[in-house]
């Protein structure tokens, strides 16, 4: 994939709406937004907000304008609104931030129209399609010897006899937001075969039975889970750092980190750089993993070519993801940096309920608690800084509970 095709030509951005300065246009206004927002508008960058929910990222002081659209989750409609923003609002070259899966296939594969009127650093569906498919993840993670869990992609459920491995079963999507925006959940579990063939039935129901995954749960829970997160360009990582997931929203399957912390495992970085390299990646990307107390080895789980939801921990850790794609896009020099080991992040909203449930079930304890709590160093929402984004949180709590299962 070319440069050429990763970052438009630089175009001018109109006055009226920015003052001679881009901007970025941010698709996607709750936590993980906010931190985009927050990263450029403290260098002085605009930003729009579209959203087709209800959004905290409007309530920032560094959110310039905010637009609501009915749809973002149909690709056409979502562009098309995008379009008639940007021409309306004189958007000319301003940088697009896609926070959810399914703006990330609507930008791949409409970048032809989207880079008339704006930057679009999401890289072309050549890429994208290695991550945004599951089935396509796992096949090039084997062919790159990269260890995955032990994994059958259904063609259909007479497969189920197929299944080689013991329980219990994760029964799981190999494209995320079909299953996850019907179910509000990641994936499910299936202690037994009866169980498996049963949820998987069930699954039919919201999704082709063709794109429903069954693999092993490997022991542990989402404390054995780890990140690589990255600024990755010209095959190499610009910015990385590397996090364990100490807590998690549910417990079982998170679909959300709650708190985690950067540490060192060079591994990961490895690993995740030979993933980047052979689909040409370009952007911002997080590559998940659990490691495997049985082999001790690290297996490739997921691949997200977006930011992700503690991407602003980056800034704390001494790499500032945001901002780095902008300076990038914008054809300033970004210096090669890494994340420092040690540094925590928190979404006090979700980590409340998602610690007490590990309380109860006995998996961390309290002490132990209180004194990660005394180490965060960066929180996803509050902040004295920029408070109304937190209070807009609390009051939109069972909005999301509702809209997103949290």
């Amino acid at each position: 994939m070319s440069s050429a095709l990763i970052k438009p030509m630089l175009k001018p951005a109109r006055a009226d709406a920015t003052k001679g300065t881009v901007g970025a246009v941010v698709v996607g206004g709750d936590y993980q937004g906010l931190g985009i927002v927050r990263s450029l508008g403290q260098r002085g960058v605009p930003t729009c907000v579209i959203d087709d929910e209800h959004s905290i990222s409007r309530f920032s002081r560094h959110a310039t304008q905010f637009v609501r659209v009915a749809d973002l989750r149909d690709e056409r409609k979502a562009v098309e609104s995008l379009l008639e923003i940007g021409t309306r609002l004189g958007l000319d070259g301003w940088v697009l931030y896609p926070t959810r899966d399914e703006l990330v296939a609507a930008f791949s594969r409409y970048r032809s129209e989207l880079d008339k009127l704006f930057r679009v650093p999401t890289p072309d569906w050549e890429s994208v399609h290695w991550a945004w498919d599951k089935r396509n993840t796992y096949r090039l993670a084997q062919e790159l010897d990269i260890p995955i869990p032990l994994t059958l992609c259904l063609k259909n459920s007479d497969q189920l006899s197929q299944v080689e491995f013991a329980p219990p079963f994760a029964v799981k999507p190999a494209i995320k937001e079909h299953f996850v925006y019907a179910t509000k959940a990641k994936a499910w579990r299936a202690d037994s075969r009866e169980e498996l063939e049963a949820l998987v039935r069930k699954a039919s129901d919201f999704i082709d039975p063709a794109e429903l995954i069954v693999q092993e749960v490997i022991p542990g829970g989402g404390n054995q889970q780890f990140s690589y997160c990255a600024f990755f360009s010209d095959g190499r990582a610009l910015g990385s750092m590397v996090v364990k997931r100490r807590r998690q929203h549910p417990l079982q399957f998170g679909r959300a980190s709650t708190y985690v912390e950067t540490v060192d495992a060079p591994i990961l970085e490895e690993l995740s750089e030979r993933f980047l390299r052979a689909i040409n990646y370009y952007g911002l990307v997080e590559v998940e993993y659990k490691l495997d107390p049985r082999d001790s080895r690290f297996k490739l789980l997921d691949v997200n070519a977006r930011t992700w939801g503690y991407h602003s921990l980056g800034a704390s850790a001494g790499v500032d993801f945001s901002y780095m794609l902008y300076a990038d896009q914008l054809g300033m020099p970004v210096a090669a940096c890494k994340g420092k080991p040690g540094v925590a992040w928190m979404r006090t909203t979700t980590d409340i309920p998602a610690a007490f449930c590990a309380l109860v079930a006995g998996e961390i304890d309290f002490r132990n608690y209180l004194r990660s709590l005394r180490n965060c160093n960066a929180e996803a929402v509050f902040s004295l800084e920029d408070p109304l984004p937190g209070l807009a949180e609390i009051l939109l709590i069972p909005y999301l509970a509702i809209k997103r299962g949290f």
